[in-house]
């Protein structure tokens, strides 16, 4: 009998702890729309190289944002 209580009151605890949890829903974003054609300016200098731009994410507007491309020296 003792082995019974034992598991009824872990059992209570288990649940009681777990009726806590809030499980929030998932936000599914759309994918980024297709890149648009970037025109690369001339290389300003010797030793640089091309970072291409790309999209962001701005979950606080909720839409992709792009990031036009820069050149980056080494």
């Amino acid at each position: 009998m003792p082995g019974i209580f034992k598991t009824t009151v872990l059992a209570t605890l288990l649940v009681a702890s777990l009726s806590g949890c809030v499980v929030e829903p998932v936000h599914h974003r759309r994918p980024p729309p297709p890149p648009p054609v970037e025109v690369v300016p001339v290389m300003p200098a010797p030793n640089y190289h091309w970072v291409a731009g790309h999209y962001r994410w701005a979950p606080e507007r909720g839409e992709w944002l792009w990031v036009p491309g820069h050149w980056q020296g080494r």
